[in-house]
């Protein structure tokens, strides 16, 4: 792995390995924890859902099976199911490439992945601390998908990490680039600045890196430690999970 691509074999896969593979010709990735005898778990919106927002599914796709590919005996009683399930890892891939996600990167690294949704300055807990949220989440759920605040990425990097923002504003790293490039193109005083391309460029470039800084949650401040069991039912997409006797530890910040 690299600057360049986080591609890896199949040979290489580790259990409790943070894996992703692109959709829709790199719009968008799907993310899983691989656990290990060839299975993913993941979260996913499953078909019901994915009708309701055909519109949205033209941009962001999040199953673990396509319209197009036909899953495998052993994983068709999941096809078009939402929530946290488990699958082989090629119904997973749905014939994409296998990723894996890259923890504990440092800020120059970070900021030269021009993608979100591949890196983070946070660390990784250990294997067995990552396989033991995954499987409790598969028995429990992870609430209702949301692409901006609760989505596949951000159940993989839960069962990574253990942290969450619990204020309501939490945004994926493939929604905050999402969000950056879009506060790049209006950042409004500071496109007047500069009326040359190459400034405008500049400018926007700035914004869109270090929007996606601020929002990965290495570097939030309100970003805690929540351990999986106090995780509840959530009451709706919009709903953060409702906590009960939370012992959250405050999560060191990288210094810039």
């Amino acid at each position: 792995m690299g600057v360049l691509s986080n591609r890896i074999s199949v040979e290489d896969l580790r259990s409790g390995d943070h894996v992703y593979s692109w959709r829709i010709a790199y719009t968008y990735s799907h993310h899983g924890i691989y656990v290990g005898d060839n299975k993913v778990i993941h979260f996913t919106r499953g078909k019901a859902e994915s009708e309701n927002n055909a519109l949205l599914d033209l941009l962001l796709i999040s199953s673990g099976y396509s319209k197009t590919t036909k899953a495998c005996e052993a994983c068709r009683h999941q096809q078009g199911m939402d929530g946290v399930i488990c699958c082989c890892l090629d119904c997973f891939l749905d014939g994409g490439a296998l990723y894996r996600f890259e923890y504990g990167v440092n800020p120059g690294f970070f900021l030269a992945k021009a993608r979100g949704g591949t890196c983070t300055l946070a660390e990784s807990d250990p294997p067995e601390t990552v396989l033991h949220r995954a499987t409790y989440l598969l028995q429990n759920g992870f609430g209702c998908y949301n692409v901006f605040k609760n989505n596949c990425e951000d159940f993989a990097v839960y069962c990574k990490t253990g942290l969450l923002v619990l204020d309501g504003l939490n945004v994926g790293s493939q929604a905050a680039s999402i969000l950056a490039a879009v506060a790049a193109v209006f950042s409004s005083p500071l496109r007047f600045l500069t009326t040359s391309i190459p400034g405008i460029t500049a400018v926007a470039g700035g914004v869109y890196c270090f929007s996606r800084l601020a929002a990965d949650i290495g570097n939030r401040k309100d970003a805690v430690k929540v351990p999986v069991e106090s995780l509840t039912a959530r009451l709706g997409v919009n709903d953060l999970p409702i906590m009960s006797s939370i012992s959250a530890e405050p999560v060191l910040q990288v210094q810039m």
